[in-house]
């Protein structure tokens, strides 16, 4: 997937892979992973998510990065005035009281500038990308967050031969064998949802499979 695809899509307002409300695995299974109040959190390829308002609502510090500037503001213009961003690295930093969007290339992200989160949502980011690139975003995003870090992942499974994505299907299996040797895997639920682009309704594919898995970073 290039740069160029992505920031496209989002310029012509075709993509949110989020959806529109707050997700109901990320409700219903934020609580097992029993963080503090204030734990910071790292939501990857974050776009313009109300997820990441749900979780600051929770007490959380929220770092999300995002490669779309169009996104990273609308965010903030969505509830209030937009930050003057600050230059942190290669980011442009975006910040509120409680959550912070960095503006750039996830691929450009270091530990040092991500900070010493405890968690990791990813329901955006996984999907987002073309099987070709999943284990390189795995194995930087292992390599930038601590061990031990939790990942809550919510992935779709759908018939990838009636519609492309984004979002993308990822299988079981496939996150086993992208996870698995540095993590441990808990499959969580299955659940089926309609929250997909207006397209895979068009294309034969009105509703997919979420499942949720509790990924954590071994030492």
């Amino acid at each position: 997937m290039r740069a160029k695809f992505w920031l496209d899509l989002w310029h012509k307002n075709q993509i949110d892979l989020h959806g529109v409300g707050h997700n109901t695995a990320l409700q219903t299974h934020w609580p097992s992973l029993k963080l503090p109040r204030n734990a910071p959190i790292f939501v990857p390829m974050c776009g313009k998510s109300p997820d990441m308002r749900w979780l600051a609502s929770q007490g959380h510090e929220v770092v999300g990065v995002e490669l779309a500037q169009i996104a990273a503001e609308t965010y903030f213009a969505e509830q209030g005035p937009v930050p003057i961003p600050q230059v942190q690295d290669r980011f442009a930093c975006y910040c509120d009281h409680n959550t912070k969007i960095l503006q750039g290339d996830f691929f450009d992200l270091t530990s040092p500038v991500l900070g010493a989160v405890q968690a990791v949502y990813d329901r955006g980011a996984l999907v987002a990308l073309p099987q070709g690139m999943r284990f390189r975003y795995v194995d930087h995003l292992l390599r930038i967050i601590p061990d031990e870090a939790q990942i809550l992942l919510v992935t779709f499974e759908y018939d990838q031969h009636l519609v492309a994505g984004p979002p993308h299907a990822v299988l079981p299996e496939e996150v086993e064998s992208l996870f698995g040797p540095r993590c441990d895997i808990e499959y969580v639920e299955s659940f089926v949802s309609s929250a997909l682009p207006v397209h895979f309704s068009e294309q034969g594919v009105p509703q997919a499979a979420e499942s949720v898995y509790l990924v954590t970073k071994r030492e």
